[in-house]
């Protein structure tokens, strides 16, 4: 059971030191919401202005820091979190009511992808190229950017950080880091293991607030040489519109993820991984399952089999033994699941099951929705076109497997694509054919190694640099070609 504490107010983290506003917010438990888990610092533009200016200052020298010295760090902070792990992994499902299991996963994770970062940087080198001249050597450095905004959205709050800052810092950069006012806390966690471990100060700043005042600045101002993101696409679009022509953007959006079910799939697997794609962490991941595309032959006893799953998870708070889904992270999450319910209905779809918002005792204090399964969906309907980010499938039907990667590839999103079948050459079409930035075979959709590269196509991603893996180092380097002659 989570400990019970007093309530704190947490600063921004800015050159070093803990520092305080006039003005504060409070972080909710979505499934207690008269719980106040902490108050964090509502900034202004002139707070931000102050971390930039900070991060800018300290480029300089942690740029020329050994590269071991800064793994040495980024190790450190790992063991910090380990060693706190249950403390850290309460509070992020106080904050974004997450099951415990996968709160403590992730802070594990999290801590390995500081380790992982630490290793993999110090190796990041240039390459030597040859040519004619005995007494020429032309080789390639790999130089960081300067500073970089790290901006991260609350489902994934400390992992989907750590995958950003632990490459940003390895590589000799500055970082602003501003999480989402929903999740601030678990941030907070992260900078602070990060400062225990000897982070020089003004190498990381942590900065709280609202986009509105302060969004702008931390991406339009002159020092941010980069800005790395994960939300939705329609602000991932603005930021990249707005910032100038020499700031860098990786921008991680959203998805419409499909599965695949072919006739010769085992149908206890497909249900299964549909439920843990569609259902694991409330529906609430960008790679979440949101359609299944569903062979007409076996498509009514796969709906069957799903909503009978559906209807036997246990929804609860997350420290409950046993719970399948938590609640929708916050009040707005909860009202847009219940709107696109509505249009659901409205567009002809049939809803099997859940969809509605629980009730009673356990359920009125929190933003509880039970998992929706819709049937008779079809193509261009809303529901099956537009990221819901909530427990809701769709089930589509499809003849066979042309109209089915057909129906797959017919979203603006591009994120995050399975099949399920037993045939390698439906597997080998659809690894080709699907239109996304990760396809899988007879596995859910959501989940990536921290060691392989993530991200989208499409409306999912700016396709620039990808996220995870050695290849997250690029986003954050240059290469300057080195010409020496003697």
């Amino acid at each position: 059971m989570p400990t019970t504490t007093a309530v704190k107010s947490f600063g921004n983290y800015i050159n070093g030191e803990w520092l305080t506003e006039e003005r504060v917010f409070p972080s909710i438990n979505p499934a207690a919401k008269k719980e106040v888990v902490g108050y964090f610092q509502a900034s202004s533009e002139n707070t931000a202005k102050k971390a930039l200016d900070a991060a800018r200052k300290a480029f300089s020298s942690w740029s020329c820091t050994a590269p071991f010295k800064r793994a040495a760090i980024l190790t450190k902070a790992a063991d910090i979190l380990d060693s706190r792990s249950e403390q850290i992994a309460e509070e992020l499902t106080k904050e974004v009511g997450k099951p415990f299991g996968a709160s403590l996963n992730e802070v594990k994770r999290s801590a390995e992808t500081l380790r992982y970062y630490a290793v993999e940087g110090v190796s990041y080198t240039g390459e030597t190229f040859p040519n004619d001249d005995p007494n020429l050597r032309v080789y390639t450095v790999k130089e960081p950017l300067g500073v970089i905004t790290v901006i991260t959205p609350w489902n994934f709050p400390l992992s989907i950080p750590a995958r950003k800052i632990a490459p940003a810092l390895i590589t000799g950069n500055a970082v602003v880091f501003k999480p989402s006012s929903d999740s601030p806390l678990v941030g907070y966690r992260l900078v602070e293991a990060l400062h225990e471990a000897g982070l020089p100060k003004g190498v990381l700043n942590y900065v709280t607030g609202s986009s509105r005042e302060i969004g702008e600045i931390l991406v339009k101002h002159p020092a941010v040489r980069g800005v790395t993101f994960t939300g939705s696409t329609n602000a991932g679009e603005q930021i990249h519109r707005s910032v100038s022509l020499t700031t860098r953007t990786q921008m991680e959006l959203g998805g419409k993820n499909p599965l695949i079910v072919m006739e010769d799939a085992d149908l206890d697997e497909a249900v299964q991984l549909t439920v843990n794609g569609g259902f694991g962490l409330s529906g609430q991941a960008c790679t979440g399952t949101s359609r299944a595309i569903v062979m007409k032959s076996i498509k009514e006893e796969f709906t069957n089999r799903l909503v009978q799953k559906a209807k036997g998870l246990k929804i609860a708070d997350g420290f409950t033994k046993g719970v399948s889904m938590g609640p929708m992270a916050n009040e707005k999450q909860l009202k847009n699941v219940l709107d696109y319910i509505h249009i659901g209905k409205n567009e002809g779809a049939t809803l099997l099951c859940g969809g509605e918002q629980l009730t009673g005792t356990g359920y009125d204090e929190g933003f509880y929705v039970s998992p929706a399964v819709f049937t008779d969906v079809t193509p261009g309907m809303r529901i099956e076109q537009e990221e819901i980010f909530g427990p809701v499938i769709c089930v589509i039907e499809a003849d066979d497997y042309e109209e089915a990667i057909s129906i797959a590839n017919n979203v603006e999103y591009g994120l995050s694509a399975s099949i399920v079948t037993k045939q390698l050459n439906y597997i080998e079409r659809f690894v080709k054919e699907a239109e996304a930035g990760t396809v899988k075979s007879n596995r859910t959709t959501t989940g990536n190694l921290m060691n392989a590269p993530f991200g989208g196509i499409k409306k999912s991603s700016t396709s620039t640099f990808r996220e995870s893996g050695r290849v997250g180092l690029e986003f954050f380097t240059q290469t300057k070609t080195v010409y020496f002659g003697h």
